[in-house]
C-alpha cells in the first residue's frame, strides 16, 4: 500500500469517527430527548440530570437542567460560574398562567421572605409571559437559561419572550423550584442532580 493510500485511508477512518461522534448523545425521559450537550447563547453545557414533574399520578412535564459541568447538589448548581439551562416540554396540556402562578409560588416556597420581595417586579413579569400564552399543549417547549452578563432569558416555543431579566438571585430562585429544600418534586430533584430516579 503506498504512502498515499495509508494517509487516506486514515484520514477516512478519522473522519467515519467524527461523524459517529458528531452524532448528539441523548437522554430519553417518557419519550422526551434531551441532548446530552447543548449551546445556550454560544456556552457549552452538559447535562446534569433529567426528569418527571408528577402531579398525584399524572405526569406534567419533563425537566432537563444543563450546567457547565456536572454538579451533584443544590448549592454546587447555584454557586457554579458560567451558562446554565432549565429545559422543559410538557407531558400534558395546562393553563399557562396556572404554570406561572405555581412557579411563582415555588420561588416563593424556597426563599426568605426578604429576598423575595426584591424580586416581585420580575416574578410579575414572567407570570405574566406565562398568562399570555393561555395554554401549553402537549410537545411544547420552554426554556429558562442563564447567560452571564446578560440574565435569564425565557424562551416559549423557540421564541425569547421580552427583555432578559438581569438579576442573577432571579435564575436561582427559578432554580430553587425544582432543587430547594421544598422542591416541587423530591423526585425530580434527584433526577436533575443526577440522582437517578
Amino acid at each position: 500500500m503506498s504512502l498515499l493510500n495509508k494517509f487516506l485511508v486514515a484520514l477516512g477512518a478519522l473522519l467515519l469517527g467524527a461523524g459517529v461522534m458528531a452524532q448528539t448523545a441523548q437522554t430519553n425521559v417518557s419519550g422526551v430527548k434531551f441532548d446530552d450537550v447543548t449551546d445556550v447563547r454560544g456556552a457549552k453545557v452538559v447535562l446534569n440530570g433529567a426528569g418527571v414533574r408528577y402531579k398525584a399520578i399524572f405526569k406534567v412535564y419533563a425537566a432537563g437542567m444543563y450546567l457547565a459541568k456536572k454538579a451533584g447538589s443544590t448549592e454546587e448548581v447555584l454557586a457554579m460560574p458560567g451558562a446554565k439551562r432549565m429545559s422543559i416540554t410538557m407531558l400534558r396540556e395546562i393553563d399557562s398562567g396556572e404554570l406561572g402562578k405555581l412557579f411563582s409560588r415555588g420561588m416563593e416556597d424556597n426563599m426568605d421572605r426578604a429576598a423575595f420581595s426584591k424580586l416581585i417586579p420580575g416574578v410579575m413579569r414572567m407570570s405574566q409571559i406565562f398568562s399570555d400564552y393561555k395554554k401549553l399543549n402537549t410537545g411544547d417547549t420552554f426554556a429558562i437559561d442563564w447567560v452571564p452578563g446578560t440574565g435569564t432569558i425565557i424562551t416559549v416555543k423557540g421564541v425569547a419572550q421580552g427583555e432578559p431579566f438581569k438579576e442573577p438571585e432571579f435564575f436561582n430562585a427559578l432554580l430553587r423550584i425544582w432543587l430547594g429544600p421544598n422542591p416541587a418534586d423530591w423526585k425530580l430533584k434527584d433526577a436533575l442532580l443526577g440522582h437517578g430516579t
